[in-house]
């Protein structure tokens, strides 16, 4: 079988709002605001070049540590994004999950998470993923742990725990893992994203800021993917 130029599921890491907003002599926040606004555009672009998964990593464990103002700014701005994304992704026939440990997050925000997800999980257009209060590591732990207390119930054995079993117990349950990563703003790092479904992804590394992301990097992007040879590694030979 023909291998895809497309990736099934694409994961992007959104990085340089803030130092976008900076270059412009404005505050980070406005560089959070633009940048949603480009989540929400990329959406329906992925979509309609055949990428039927797609993940941002939005907020991380580590994002806590920021300064209170933009954390809060942060929250507030996800709280419109919750409250406005049931409409858009029904218009859209959107299924929405979000990733991550959801226990930190305010009772309300939690609350819109849970109506989000309830209300979309039928829908079969593009299946989007956003990754909020997330970590990969903290992710593997909160895995191990529901794994380890079925062991000791006794509903598993420990010889009998496969990749699959870990894959079960994590965020993405039910999901493929991404065929490609892009991070913005010219950083070349995973920053805890995803470490387990990133085993054999393609990374690309795209000089823009976020919200200078645009369809036609996405297609640079693409373009790049789908010169990799998937099933042998290295650059696809022509002819």
């Amino acid at each position: 079988m023909e291998e895809r130029k497309v990736p099934y599921h694409l994961a992007i890491i959104l990085d340089g709002n803030g130092r976008w907003a900076k270059a412009k002599g404005m505050p980070r926040n406005y560089g959070h605001v633009q940048g949603a606004k480009v989540v929400e555009d990329m959406c329906e672009i992925v979509w309609n070049k055949g990428i039927h998964y797609f993940t941002v990593y939005a907020f991380s464990t580590e994002n806590w540590n920021r300064p209170n103002d933009e954390v809060d700014a942060l929250m507030g701005l996800l709280r419109n994004y919750m409250k406005n994304c049931i409409k858009r992704a029904s218009k859209n026939n959107m299924c929405v999950r979000v990733l991550g440990d959801k226990t930190r997050l305010a009772p309300d925000i939690r609350k819109s998470i849970d109506d989000l997800e309830e209300a979309t999980k039928n829908n079969t257009g593009l299946h989007f993923q956003i990754a909020i209060n997330y970590g990969g590591r903290d992710e593997i732990r909160r895995a191990v742990k529901d794994i380890a207390g079925k062991v000791k119930e006794g509903t598993l054995n420990p010889e009998d725990i496969t990749e699959d079993t870990i894959s079960d117990s994590l965020d993405t349950y039910k999901m493929p893992d991404p065929d490609l990563l892009i991070r913005t703003c010219n950083e070349q790092r995973i920053s805890n994203f995803l470490l387990w479904q990133l085993a054999y992804s393609e990374f690309y590394f795209s000089p823009l800021a976020w919200p200078d992301f645009n369809e036609a990097e996405l297609d640079r992007a693409i373009e790049a993917y789908g010169k990799r040879n998937r099933k042998f590694g290295g650059i696809k030979e022509e002819g």
